[in-house]
């Protein structure tokens, strides 16, 4: 099978430059989430229509929701804006695209709210939920690479811990603290002061840590869960011997979800071109995006923005520090040289016209610019 082309699209407007990513923007499981609120809005136009939590992190699209008339339940950290209590069996509630833990599912049942016929939980999210599934009925003990608190995350160690021992790590520091506990490096009475918050009721280091799987949210760097799987596989074959991994380790690569893998990998042919400077344009509470902007910044100077609004001028760009989680100003970001050469992508919960808009703003900053329509003639 010929290997997938993720090599960017070169346009070439003259004065300005634009490296654009063979892959980027809504992937099939935001898509699908999105139609679905607005056929409940249409279906439903006399009732009140509610969302679990924001249908992906993206402003642009979450406050064209509510414009609509959908409102929020929680927030994206899972804290109450609507009491439960307000809620009728009449309403109409969504599950976002990111799934919803089994409690909550339970509670809406109890009160009598259908809960599927407006469930647009992405099937990538259901297919590692079923791998965790699996995992526990083998007595395997599921490690989730994910963010605690992200909805997603919340969400399937929920359904994980269903049916299996299971314990969040976020990054690869963290899955080396627990491997400590495998190792024998650190003491069980240790586990909870590191782990109390995200592990299973009744976890128990010294007994579930003997067979063990890995599982992301699907949001996460692939490489980063590829290297947290591969850490696991090696500590085991160095505890049990070679012979014996597939008593203690289950290979779970096919849980990565494509859409995120693809957007990574056409990032990283980003970092072949020879750009002067990166644009990444997403929801300021996006996982995915945050991921890409990481993957830019190890080349070029990198701007986390959320729309072309950002953009005040051709010396003035307000633009998002993903990790302080604050708005930063910079002047000057273009260069003054011509042609200035941009690297411009976009996370998996940002509209391609977004991207098209910020192109078009910062094309008004050189007016000799070729047209859009003499490029699009030239393709």
């Amino acid at each position: 099978m010929r290997k997938q082309d993720f090599s960017p699209a070169r346009l070439d407007f003259g004065p300005v430059v634009f490296y654009i990513a063979r892959h980027f923007g809504f992937c099939y499981g935001v898509e699908n989430a999105i139609e679905i609120s607005y056929k409940a809005l249409e279906e439903n136009p006399d009732k009140n229509v509610f969302l679990l939590s924001q249908m992906i992190h993206n402003q642009e699209v979450n406050n064209d929701l509510q414009s609509r008339g959908i409102q929020f339940i929680m927030d994206t950290d899972g804290s109450q804006l609507i009491p439960w209590k307000s809620l009728t069996k009449n309403d109409v509630v969504i599950i976002p695209a990111f799934g919803t833990t089994v409690e909550i599912e339970h509670k809406l049942l109890d009160m009598g709210i259908e809960v599927q016929k407006y469930n647009t939980t992405c099937p990538f999210v259901e297919k590692v939920w079923n791998r965790a599934d699996k995992l526990g009925k083998d007595q395997y003990t599921v490690i989730i690479h994910g963010k605690p608190k992200h909805e997603e995350t919340r969400a399937t160690f929920s359904h994980s811990a269903q049916g299996a021992p299971s314990v969040i790590v976020r990054d690869i520091e963290e899955a080396t603290l627990l491997g400590d506990f495998i190792t024998g490096k650190k003491n069980v009475d240790e586990f909870a002061k590191l782990f109390a918050d995200r592990c299973s009721e009744g976890f128990d280091p010294s007994i579930h840590l003997q067979k063990v799987g890995v599982v992301n949210q699907t949001t996460m760097l692939a490489t980063e869960t590829q290297a947290i799987a591969d850490y696991f596989r090696r500590l085991m074959i160095d505890k049990h011997g070679k012979d014996q991994i597939k008593n203690h380790f289950a290979d779970t690569r096919d849980t990565l979800c494509y859409a995120t893998n693809d957007n990574q990998d056409a990032t990283y042919q980003l970092l072949e071109t020879d750009a002067d400077l990166a644009i990444v344009v997403g929801g300021y509470n996006s996982s995915n995006t945050s991921h890409i902007v990481e993957l830019c910044e190890r080349k070029f100077p990198t701007y986390f923005i959320n729309s072309d609004s950002e953009l005040k001028s051709k010396s003035e760009i307000h633009h998002f520090d993903y990790r302080a989680k604050k708005g930063v100003i910079s002047n000057n970001y273009l260069p003054s040289e011509n042609p200035v050469k941009i690297v411009l992508t976009s996370g998996a919960s940002c509209p391609d016209t977004l991207v098209d808009r910020v192109m078009l703003k910062i094309l008004e900053y050189f007016p000799s610019s070729k047209s859009v329509e003499e490029i699009l003639e030239e393709f």
